[in-house]
């Protein structure tokens, strides 16, 4: 078995890359690292095979890319936690302390996940369109190292209040919606957002979780994130989120938006995507399921 630490320089927040994470790979007896680039996959891929471990140092994006060689090669993916959001690594129970990660790198539990399939790609994690793309296509690399996980919500604030919403038709094989939208998102596992829990979820129960909020003056929306964030999840439904669940979910809106997934952008809508059951191998402590739902407010 070998060891392929894979990074993205400018991925994550800057500090954690292959070169940090390497003294802590040593200390837990793991010697037989091949430091790489994701950017040059093709270079060294080749040499990969069904046994080795792909270790993914860097935010969801570099996660997402280290996931779909995964896919080619049969390699067990490691999430080394180095971005700043991490929904995926809160996902496995990863820790974010760089020696306890790579404790659980060496002992070697794995678990399978789902993944999301659109347009011949993956993600891992979660998929925007509207409000929540725009984190992620205007916070800075100055700010998102500076404010971490918090330049998420900075991003949000500053636009949320010249946000007038979209309308959108939202479809699954359990659900019908449609109507106008400030913000939907398609999620694959229990956290998305920089730490938002969704309800009854997980990233192996075969479903995926769409996150849809409607458009409401200012102060309601500020309640309902801050109704958010007290109870640590997402409600099912109120008057201004909705949530519910489906094996693929089909979004078409009618004009089209930008669609980011696992924080990079991807496309225009209409957008469409599948759930793989237990398509990839992981090392994490186990896969996090959530409860019920907060209660409506």
């Amino acid at each position: 078995m070998a060891y392929w630490l894979v990074d993205s320089p400018g991925s994550g927040d800057g500090c954690r890359d292959a070169d940090f994470w390497l003294p802590y790979l040593r200390e837990q007896g793991i010697e037989n690292v091949t430091e790489c680039r994701l950017d040059e996959a093709e270079q060294w891929l080749r040499l990969v095979t069904g046994n080795d471990v792909l270790l993914a140092a860097g935010g969801d994006g570099t996660v997402n890319g280290v996931a779909g060689l995964c896919l080619r090669t049969g390699a067990t993916l490691a999430v080394l936690p180095s971005g700043t959001a991490n929904d995926f690594a809160r996902n496995l129970g990863i820790p974010s302390e760089p020696a306890e990660v790579a404790r659980l790198v060496a002992d070697g539990s794995t678990e399978m996940i789902d993944v999301a399939e659109f347009d011949d790609r993956i993600y891992l994690n979660v998929a925007h369109i509207g409000l929540g793309t725009l984190p992620s296509r205007q916070a800075s690399s100055p700010t998102k190292r500076f404010l971490g996980k918090f330049s998420y919500m900075a991003t949000l604030f500053r636009q949320l209040g010249a946000q007038r919403g979209f309308h959108a038709h939202i479809r699954t094989d359990r659900s019908n919606l449609g109507g106008r939208w400030l913000s939907i998102a398609v999620a694959t596992g229990a956290y998305f957002g920089g730490g938002h829990e969704i309800p009854e979820a997980s990233a192996n129960d075969g479903l995926l979780d769409v996150i849809a909020v409607k458009p409401r003056p200012l102060p309601q929306l500020l309640l309902a994130f801050l109704m958010v964030r007290l109870n640590r999840k997402t409600p099912r439904r109120t008057s201004t989120v909705i949530q519910i669940k489906g094996k693929w979910c089909h979004v078409e809106t009618t004009r089209a938006k930008t669609v980011t997934v696992d924080g990079d952008v991807a496309g225009k809508t209409p957008f469409r995507a599948t759930c793989r059951p237990e398509a990839i191998r992981v090392i994490g402590k186990r896969v996090i399921h959530t409860g019920e739902p907060a209660p409506a407010g």
